[in-house]
C-alpha cells in the first residue's frame, strides 16, 4: 500500500476534530472526505476545498484560485478552490473552511433515485 503524503497526513490531524476525516488516492493526488463524502482535493501538496454558488464569493474574497487541469489542450477549473493560507496553521480556522468546503459538497450531492 502506498505510504500517504506528510502534508495529507498533516491534512487529516488537522481535521480530526471535524469528524470521521480519511484521504484516498486519486489521479496523481489525493480526495478529502468527510462521512464518504469528497469535501477537499490535494494536488501538488495543495488543499482545495469544495465550492458552489453560496460560498465561492467568501473563498475569492480571501485571494482564493480554483484548481485548475488542463483538458484537450485547455485550462479547466474545477469546483475546488485553494484554502487560505492561514488555516494550514490554525486548525479552528481549518474548521471554519472545512465546514463551509463540506456544506458545498452536500448541497451538490444528487439525491438518489427512487426504486421502482
Amino acid at each position: 500500500m502506498a505510504k500517504k503524503s506528510e502534508f495529507v497526513e498533516y491534512l487529516l490531524e488537522l481535521l480530526s476534530d471535524f469528524g470521521n476525516i480519511r484521504s484516498r488516492a486519486m489521479f496523481g493526488g489525493y480526495g478529502i472526505y468527510r462521512d464518504d463524502l469528497m469535501f477537499g482535493l490535494v494536488a501538488d501538496d495543495q488543499l482545495y476545498l469544495k465550492v458552489d454558488e453560496e460560498n465561492r464569493a467568501t473563498f475569492e474574497e480571501e485571494g482564493a484560485e480554483p484548481f485548475i487541469y488542463v483538458k484537450n489542450g485547455q485550462p479547466m477549473a474545477m469546483s475546488y478552490y485553494l484554502v487560505p493560507e492561514n488555516a494550514l496553521d490554525n486548525p479552528m480556522e481549518m474548521q471554519h473552511w472545512a465546514q463551509l468546503a463540506y456544506d458545498a459538497a452536500l448541497r451538490s450531492k444528487k439525491p438518489k433515485k427512487k426504486k421502482r
